[in-house]
């Protein structure tokens, strides 16, 4: 089993057990400084919703399987734990008090890493919209954050694992930005098709 698949089952399988245990698992301030320094983790694995679950799953299954193609499953690891958990440590100074839970800000780490660690060229691998979907999500959120989006959706959180994740997929392309560039020129070519074609 891949590593991104058996983290698909941990997500699951700990968000089940919490909803069905009604056990308090997620992530907070509060629980940091009290002794919970267990929810860094178990945070990440918690969702709040179906809805949630499933399409952050989607999200891991699609990017995560994408970068331990290319990285490996220890690097992708590496990724997705210190996106998740210094994501929630940063986010406390913006959503204080809140209960923090979700393997979004992880995977948004992936999403970046995965951005800059695919080697830019003319494969169908780059072509596909992997990179500028990572790219459009991203700025998504920073749009949500400059017009003050509120709900249940940490967007800060969503941007410093973007942000944290971009760090290490240059690390591992010494070529990342040509990598971004012709990523951005794929997105603005996806935008022009779309606009065409619709």
């Amino acid at each position: 089993m891949k590593f991104t698949n058996f983290l698909i089952f941990l997500c699951v399988s700990i968000t089940l057990y919490a909803w069905g245990a009604n056990e308090n698992l997620a992530f907070s301030q509060y629980a940091l400084f009290n002794g919970g320094y267990y929810t860094l983790i178990t945070g990440i694995f918690v969702h709040a919703s179906w809805v949630h679950l499933i399409g952050n799953m989607v999200f891991l299954y699609i990017f995560g399987n994408s970068l331990e193609d290319e990285v490996g499953a220890f690097n992708t690891a590496l990724v997705f734990f210190t996106g998740g958990v210094l994501s929630f440590i940063l986010s406390i100074p913006f959503y204080p008090g809140a209960n923090m839970l979700g393997a979004s800000a992880a995977i948004f780490s992936v999403m970046a890493a995965l951005l800059l660690v695919r080697r830019p060229g003319y494969s169908f691998r780059f072509l596909s919209p992997i990179g500028p979907l990572a790219l459009l999500y991203f700025i998504f959120n920073i749009m949500a954050v400059e017009n003050g989006a509120g709900g249940n959706v940490a967007y800060m959180s969503h941007v410093f694992g973007f942000v944290i994740g971009l760090f290490f997929g240059a690390r591992w392309n010494n070529k990342w930005r040509e990598s971004l560039l012709l990523t951005i020129l794929l997105l603005a070519g996806y935008v022009l098709l779309y606009n065409y074609l619709f």
